[in-house]
């Protein structure tokens, strides 16, 4: 990751910036067709709030300590899961996505979990394509347990592309 930039947990004063920063990351998603959905479908805040309060939020701060961008992590049938990966767009490809998805990783290790799971998007480069990169791949359709499949039909109801959603696992 850039040295610019360093990666802490985020603090409750900065959850609705945190909740702008990933409005505006789904302009990443207009090639796709997909960035008003993604601008509308965000995590909504008292779940940002929980997660922040269990300690399962990290920022990517800047030089002057702002966040540009985060991950929230939760936990899906004994794994440690991504709930959602942002990075403004003006910062991004200088790694703070990887080492957003490292410092998870870590936690989940560090924690007991043997595996991080996530949901994405099997054709966009900066979703499964980049997952597989940091070691994470497709899960089969036999793999998916019910609370996965679970996780799915939620996915579905909100309005998320399904024909390319695919959930990966990464082994730790």
């Amino acid at each position: 990751m850039d040295p610019r930039y360093r990666i802490r947990i985020a603090r409750r004063d900065e959850l609705q910036a945190l909740t702008e920063i990933e409005r505006l990351a789904a302009r990443r998603f207009e090639e796709y067709g997909l960035a008003d959905l993604f601008s509308r479908i965000v995590t909504p805040p008292d779940i940002l709030r929980e997660r922040e309060q269990a300690g399962c939020v990290w920022a990517a701060a800047d030089g002057e300590d702002r966040p540009v961008g985060f991950v929230i992590a939760t936990t899906i049938d004994g794994a440690a899961h991504i709930d959602a990966l942002d990075v403004h767009t003006e910062h991004g490809r200088r790694g703070i996505g990887a080492a957003l998805v490292e410092t998870v990783c870590d936690w989940a290790r560090s924690t007991g979990f043997r595996a991080v799971t996530l949901s994405t998007l099997r054709s966009i480069p900066w979703n499964a394509p980049f997952y597989a990169k940091l070691g994470f791949r497709v899960l089969e359709e036999n793999e998916l347990t019910e609370l996965l499949r679970e996780l799915l039909e939620y996915e579905a109801s909100i309005g998320l592309p399904m024909d390319d959603r695919v959930l990966m696992r990464r082994e730790l």
